[in-house]
């Protein structure tokens, strides 16, 4: 008997250690009830503790994944994550110009630097980045470090993301959600500006977990929100309890003498490991 998942989008590199990049995004919007699709923009050989290298693909065929499925299936929601390098970011521009103009919601993670330092965007793509597909978004999700590369500023408390999210939001006609899990304390605080709305959502900081694809789960949950229909609002909530859960129930292995992480993209309400 057939049956409907909303069908979402990752426009983003590949992560062959399985923890960011597109194959952390597949494993969430499964997780949270849509049907994933790839645009694979980048293949980059890395672990959680260390970016190795990075092969950018060739803007053509990046476009051309993006064109075959915005005609031959029904998408609803997209994302970008790592894009890499100018070229590559025009691609995705021209590519996606049709479903923007068709109102199909982008969130853009302005992926620049991975968790273990490596960076993850060529520096002469940053004024592509900003100028070209920063106003095609539904919502911009920048980490503060991404955020102070953004402004050309750095930002070290609540004060300073409100007035940095309000800035970015009002330059680039977006939403920005932005994530606050670099600021020092307890709490790790994300802050959502969308028009006249401001909420802060809290959660926890989860001590001791040393991974990466945060960014990119998060970004992910909140695009599979949004292809089920879930208001801006709901669905940054729906990704804030989905990222939380994802770190504090990870994985943990011990090999060559060093704990490695890992996070767990299991369903709500899976215990961790199944």
């Amino acid at each position: 008997m057939a049956s409907f998942l909303p069908v979402v989008l990752t426009i983003a590199g590949s992560d062959c250690s399985g923890g960011a990049g597109i194959q952390a995004d597949l494993k969430t919007f499964t997780a949270l009830g849509c049907y994933g699709m790839t645009a694979i923009t980048s293949v980059v050989a890395e672990t959680p503790a260390v970016v190795d290298s990075i092969q950018l693909l060739e803007p053509d065929i990046i476009g051309a994944q993006i064109r075959v499925l915005a005609e031959g299936m029904p998408l609803v929601a997209a994302k970008t994550g790592m894009l890499g390098g100018r070229r590559q970011i025009e691609a995705v521009v021209e590519a996606w110009q049709p479903m923007a103009q068709a109102g199909v919601p982008l969130v853009v993670d302005p992926v620049m630097v991975a968790t273990s330092g490596g960076r993850l965007l060529e520096r002469d793509a940053e004024e592509t980045l900003i100028g070209r597909l920063l106003p095609l978004a539904r919502v911009i999700t920048p980490n503060l470090d991404e955020a102070a590369v953004l402004l050309g500023a750095a930002i070290t408390s609540r004060e300073e993301m409100l007035s940095a999210a309000q800035t970015l939001a009002k330059k680039h006609g977006a939403a920005v959600l932005m994530k606050g899990g670099h600021l020092a304390g307890a709490s790790a605080p994300d802050l959502l500006v969308d028009g006249s709305l401001v909420r802060w959502y809290e959660g926890e900081r989860i001590s001791g977990v040393h991974t990466h694809g945060t960014g990119c789960t998060y970004s992910a949950a909140i695009t599979a929100g949004l292809g089920r229909g879930l208001s801006l609002e709901e669905a940054v909530a729906l990704g804030k309890q989905f990222v939380t859960a994802a770190i504090r129930q990870h994985f943990r292995w011990q090999h060559g003498g060093v704990e490695i992480d890992a996070l767990n993209h299991a369903p709500p309400g899976a215990a961790a490991g199944q």
